[in-house]
């Protein structure tokens, strides 16, 4: 009597494909622009207080010209979007360990990091788009097509340099509450000193000291491209150190940041 034994069969594991980094991206800025519309009273008071200045400083535009109100409004919310707005939130998310479980996930870092800073571009659009806006429409103040495109490019540049700031403090300090406490110091710096600088009210070598600041290079350089014709070779220098402030503090950021508060 034969038997004859049953056949052998192998099967090939299937492969498991994982999505691209263009799809990741797509859906972590998807995520992320969700929570900043379920955060928008935060929103809200980031537009608010330049909103604010450009109405409360009406009676300075016979003085000093509406590029000077503009470009100061859109310099304080570049601050705010950067330093109460972006390092906060990373200064949170790191702490309820969600950079560590999307880091497990298939997801590039840089997927992580640049859905945030795209949803902070989208607030600084917004952000200078309502006060260009609300200066037309409440201090009519008129820019040329040109003046408005350049204004919104230089906005765009010298939110980098606030958001690069805002990389570096909470790549520093680890503990959120200490990062608030410290971007809020350096926040409320900013504003106190940049205004009364741009206002010339801090003494000769203050004011001109204030020039060479973030808050002084990046307001030099929106109120050069809101009005072209009044960009000079000290703009162009202005730009310059921008750019060079914004080197500094992302490579900093970068060097500094971890993505966790335990390691």
């Amino acid at each position: 009597m034969s038997t004859t034994s049953p056949a052998l069969t192998f099967t090939t594991p299937s492969t498991r494909t994982f999505p691209s980094s263009g799809t990741v991206f797509l859906s972590l800025l998807k995520a992320d622009l969700t929570t900043q519309w379920r955060n928008r009273r935060a929103s809200v008071m980031v537009v608010l207080l330049p909103v604010v200045i450009v109405m409360a400083w009406k009676a300075l535009i016979v003085r000093t010209g509406g590029a000077f109100v503009l470009s100061n409004a859109i310099t304080l919310g570049l601050n705010a979007i950067g330093l109460m707005g972006y390092s906060n939130s990373i200064a949170r998310d790191r702490e309820k360990e969600i950079f560590q479980r999307l880091r497990v996930a298939p997801a590039p870092n840089w997927t992580i990091m640049g859905s945030r800073l795209t949803v902070q571009l989208v607030m600084i659009i917004l952000m200078t788009a309502i006060v260009m806006i609300v200066g037309y429409q409440y201090d009519h103040i008129v820019l040329s097509p040109i003046g408005y495109i350049a204004g919104m490019l230089t906005a765009i540049a010298g939110g980098a340099v606030y958001l690069a700031l805002g990389q570096a403090i909470v790549g520093r300090i680890r503990n959120p509450e200490t990062v608030n406490a410290t971007s809020r110091l350096i926040y409320i710096a900013f504003i106190m000193v940049g205004m009364f600088g741009s206002l010339e009210m801090l003494g000769d070598f203050l004011d001109k000291a204030v020039k060479y600041t973030p808050y002084g290079t990046v307001r030099s350089i929106v109120s050069g491209a809101l009005t072209p014709s009044t960009w000079t070779n000290d703009t162009t220098l202005a730009l310059l150190i921008t750019l060079g402030y914004t080197a500094v503090f992302a490579f900093l950021g970068i060097k500094w940041f971890k993505w966790s508060t335990k390691s």
